[in-house]
């Protein structure tokens, strides 16, 4: 579907005019506010604090709600982008079907694969999925402790494998990563961490990780909110390697406090033989006391602090991960900001260009505490907040950013329309600029027209715009 992104008058002949085009600020919107769900076991009719993430399917958002539903247990729940037709896809009811999913789904065609904190048969966490309808929910996996426990991630595909981390369990209690086809089938304990207990820690593999996978052909990248070589009564935390079949773990980085931060809980990004990432907070009075903002080699060589979270106004204690989008990653702190309830930032992949894009207001009119990475289309971010909105039960975002500004102006006897290769991370790659008669006549394309465009002051009135290809 193409989406025009500015239409702008065009000089109307010999009138020597220079217009701009219209530029907008970034616009925030509440999609949906949970209902009031007073604790773990009250119900409601369609969920509340959703710890996690969204995927995006067309038009159809789906996420999960660790709290409410029929049950008190957590939902699956979709809605338009628009923030219509919200659907309560699940009700868990801390059975075999699981409680209290934290982890962002995944999406495969049309059907949601997740995991639950708690619930199964042995009450330590399920893998689960279900039809973008909900029908045909399924309990892949119980965790037994033994195998795992506790996931706190949502799970990554690869084939017909799905790949995750459990916060505990396995061989030695300190989590594990594990592999299960999506019939439920071939489960397969991957790796197991070491505990932080006295016995243990620091130890060299990392223990605890929350954060989900990430694939690079058949490597697994992950990180450790504890754990690693470095000092502290549980570690400061790692970033790891796996190969998809168990082999050839790695620990690419014991995190050190200081400007890098410690403990991450997000979910990594991947570009240009580098991942990128967040950490909660820092060693005592550091300049990343409240967090900050990470870049790793991939070969673990090259650790970057690309951003310091030490002011509280920029926000503070990172959970989310990152979003990627250009050269430009978004993100969102748990915490600081005016009222101290959380933020949108973005900033450069080079580390510069740090801004701050939201500020949380919390109860009634926004929402509070993001705790999860936000999904990009096209101009808009997704995203949720765990606390906050009508009900201060959580809330689904918008978050549309600035349309790029274009001009025109004239030129002795030409016209000159330019417009930017990239604002705020959004590329006009795949971009044609098209020219009609009058803003309601048919639009065509003008081959190979690039910024800036120039064009003679002859004949009627022009109408340009520029939309994806």
């Amino acid at each position: 579907m193409k989406r025009t992104i500015l239409v702008l008058p065009v000089l109307i002949a010999g009138l020597g005019l220079i217009l701009t085009g219209l530029v907008t600020a970034q616009t925030f919107t509440i999609l949906h506010s949970f209902s009031t769900s007073f604790g773990p076991s009250s119900p409601n009719g369609d969920g509340a604090s959703p710890y996690a993430g969204l995927v995006l399917s067309g038009n159809t958002l789906y996420g999960v709600a660790r709290w409410g539903g029929s049950f008190g247990k957590g939902t699956v729940f979709s809605l338009n982008t628009d923030g219509t037709c919200f659907t309560n896809l699940h009700n868990f009811s801390g059975g075999t079907d699981g409680a209290y999913p934290l982890g962002t789904l995944l999406l495969s065609g049309n059907t949601l694969y997740g995991t639950t904190q708690s619930g199964g048969s042995s009450g330590t966490g399920t893998i689960f999925r279900v039809s973008t309808d909900g029908t045909g929910f399924t309990n892949l996996h119980s965790f037994t402790g033994s195998d795992g426990g506790n996931p706190y991630a949502g799970v990554t595909l690869l084939g017909n494998t799905i790949y995750g981390t459990t916060t505990s369990g396995g061989q030695y209690g300190g989590g594990v990563v594990f592999g299960v086809n999506t019939d439920g089938t071939g489960f397969t304990n991957l790796h197991s961490f070491l505990p932080v207990d006295g016995l243990w820690s620091p130890n060299d593999g990392g223990a605890a990780p929350y954060a989900a996978l990430i694939l690079s052909g058949n490597t697994l990248f992950g990180s450790t909110k504890q754990g690693g070589n470095n000092s502290g009564s549980s570690g400061l935390g790692t970033v790891f390697m796996i190969n998809t079949d168990g082999t050839g773990f790695t620990t690419l980085h014991n995190f050190t406090g200081g400007t890098e931060g410690v403990n991450p809980y997000g979910k990594l990004v991947l570009n240009d033989n580098f991942v990128y990432g967040t950490t909660f907070s820092g060693t005592y009075g550091s300049p990343a006391g409240y967090g900050s903002v990470f870049k790793l080699s991939l070969d673990g060589t090259v650790m970057t602090n690309l951003h310091s979270f030490y002011t509280n106004t920029d926000g503070a204690n990172l959970i989310a991960g990152l979003t990627l989008s250009g050269t430009t990653l978004y993100g969102s702190a748990y915490v600081g900001g005016s009222l101290d309830v959380g933020t949108v930032f973005k900033i450069n992949t080079d580390g510069t260009g740090f801004s701050r894009l939201h500020t949380f207001t919390d109860y009634p009119s926004d929402g509070a505490n993001p705790e999860a990475t936000m999904v990009f289309s096209g101009n808009d971010f997704y995203g949720t907040t765990q606390y906050g909105g009508s009900w201060a039960s959580g809330t689904v975002f918008k978050l549309s950013l600035p349309r790029p500004q274009l001009t025109i102006f004239r030129s002795a006897g030409n016209f000159i329309l330019s417009w930017p290769s990239n604002v705020a991370g959004f590329s006009f790659a795949g971009y044609s600029l098209q020219s009609a008669p009058a803003s309601t006549g048919t639009f065509t394309n003008l081959p190979g027209a690039t910024s800036p465009y120039t064009n003679p002051i002859t004949g009627a009135q022009r109408f340009f715009r520029l939309i994806s290809n």
